[in-house]
């Protein structure tokens, strides 16, 4: 079994957002396990008519579909952010609710958004309404992550007690981290009644995210029939969630979006099971419960003999079978084409290396072909000079979707600057470099660098692709995430950089085949292949 409830979007938002919630809709909400169990797949609205309809026509083809609608409540937002009195904002809720019901959907969850700074008694009278009105799910969010956790288990608690009608439906939490208390609060509201826990896979999420997953789920899986009496039941609680799962799906996780996790998260985090102190190392040895009181392999990650002290030791010499064992060990099961492309990748590295490959620098190559998916455009060439006197030079060569070279010699502020600029000459592109960080996978004058950026299309460019902000309703260009990861920080850079302009071009070819009027809105490139490039003649450069 897994989540029983996915929150597949925000359909309202794109076209794109649409078709992804409706997919997942169509295809996850209507396979039905032999236990006769299938997920409820969830689309969210604000609360208005032309929202709630849209995210129904995305999930009503599930088995399960449910709409989850919300409005604030708070006073500043009431005041502020809506322009609304108290009874204005319940006659919304209430006819939102009215309205989603009216389209032929039961399964109707509602939020007063920013409960947690909110009038515990306007909470009650929006909450009663909107449950006479027909909502199933009431979910209590701290939007703003204020509250401390027996602040936000005793508002659980209360709205339990003086809601008319809170017998009939389920009561929800939606924690946000800001003060780093968003698992311990989501905990909080279980033990007070809660019994769906709102949360994302690596805690990801709007500023500094959500409750984490995998840190409720083993909560849960370690103290769940132990302390949580007190509440109403039976005070044990559990998920349906196969834990050994967690590892792997936190590392597909952050692949896709580009949010790596700090070694030090809990549960996931690349040292959530590795010990330096010498104490500890005795302890683990002897024992490993000293120092565990979960194992790795409980969440799919597993120590291989390497962690054991009998590791092998991965280099230019290695053949497949031993790089994919290592994988499978490290969690990544990779469909053949997928390895053969990892496996090119890590001879390239290893014949670049002295020494062995560590895990991480195996883990990023995974990381850097996993970038590389939907290539229409790839470097085959890069140089550049540059020094204290000269100005950084760039030329760069690559191969476009239509299999012809070309190059272009352009100068920067710098190296990386300079080839960034090359390859918007050829692409033909508009971008803004939103972020770009560098950092070593292990030590030495050898190590293996990745590079992480994500970049979104200058507004009124060619390549321009604004979305509908989910809360605020603004537009804002989507951003696109892109990783490398070579011995050479140059090409490190210019692999991320393409892998993101590759994302950037792929979403809007997508977006153009959807298009109902059948035209190109936004061209991707330049009709004669490439702004300033020209066809390449064969020259010497280092292949990336």
């Amino acid at each position: 079994r897994n989540i029983i409830i996915i929150e597949a979007g925000f359909p309202i938002a794109s076209p794109d957002d649409f078709a992804a919630v409706k997919q997942i809709a169509d295809l996850v909400g209507n396979e039905v396990f032999e236990d006769d169990y299938v997920p409820v797949i969830c689309g969210l609205s604000r609360a208005n008519p032309k929202d709630i309809e849209r995210a129904w026509d995305a999930v009503k083809g599930a088995k399960r579909p449910r709409i989850h609608t919300f409005i604030a409540t708070s006073k500043i937002h009431m005041e502020t952010k809506l322009n609304k009195t108290p009874d204005e904002v319940v006659e919304i809720a209430v006819n939102a609710v009215t309205f989603a019901k009216s389209l032929g959907c039961d399964d109707i969850e509602f939020s007063p958004e920013d409960a947690g700074r909110s009038d515990p008694d306007f909470l009650y009278r929006v909450l009663s309404a909107v449950i006479e009105a027909g909502a199933t799910t009431l979910n209590i969010p701290d939007t703003t992550g204020w509250n401390m956790p027996w602040e936000f288990g005793n508002l659980i608690k209360l709205l339990r007690e003086n809601v008319k009608g809170a017998e009939k439906v389920v009561f929800s939490t939606h924690c946000q981290n800001d003060l780093g208390l968003a698992t311990a609060n989501s905990l909080a509201g279980a033990l007070n009644g809660a019994r769906q826990l709102e949360c994302t896979i690596n805690g990801i999420g709007e500023r500094a995210g959500n409750a984490s997953l995998e840190e409720v789920v083993m909560a849960l899986a370690l103290k769940g029939e132990s302390h949580f009496s007190g509440g109403p039941g039976s005070g044990k609680l559990y998920t349906a969630i196969n834990p050994v799962y967690i590892s792997p799906t936190s590392k597909m996780v952050s692949e896709y979006t580009g949010m790596i996790c700090q070694p030090h998260k809990a549960i996931v985090g690349a040292n959530a099971f590795k010990h330096e102190s010498g104490i500890h190392q005795d302890g683990m040895i002897k024992n490993k419960s000293t120092y565990e009181i979960m194992t790795p392999e409980s969440i799919g990650l597993m120590r291989g003999d390497s962690e054991s002290g009998a590791g092998i030791v991965l280099g230019k010499h290695s053949g497949r079978n031993a790089v994919g064992t290592r994988l499978r060990e490290l969690g990544y099961d990779l469909e053949p084409d997928k390895l053969n492309a990892v496996f090119a990748r890590f001879k390239e590295v290893a014949e670049k290396r002295k020494g062995g490959l560590e895990d991480e620098d195996l883990e990023a190559i995974v990381v850097d072909q996993a970038g590389q998916s939907n290539m229409l455009w790839r470097v085959t060439g890069l140089q550049v000079s540059t020094g204290m006197s000269g100005i950084p030079t760039a030329t760069v060569k690559m191969m476009g979707p239509d299999m012809v070279e070309r190059y272009v010699a352009t100068t920067g502020t710098g190296p990386v600057d300079a080839v960034y600029k090359a390859i918007d000459q050829i692409v033909g592109v508009a971008v803004e470099l939103e972020n770009y960080s560098l950092s070593s996978v292990n030590e030495g004058i050898e190590a293996l660098a990745i590079t992480r950026v994500s970049i979104s299309a200058k507004e009124g460019g060619p390549n321009d692709v604004p979305s509908i902000h989910s809360q605020g309703g603004f537009f804002k260009n989507r951003k696109f995430s892109g990783s490398g990861s070579d011995t050479d920080i140059i090409t490190s850079s210019a692999r991320a950089y393409v892998s993101a302009l590759n994302k950037l071009l792929t979403w809007n070819a997508r977006r153009v085949n959807q298009s109902e009027e059948g035209h190109n809105d936004h061209p991707l490139t330049d009709t004669d292949g490439v702004g300033n490039a020209e066809q390449a003649e064969p020259m010497a450069v280092a292949e990336v």
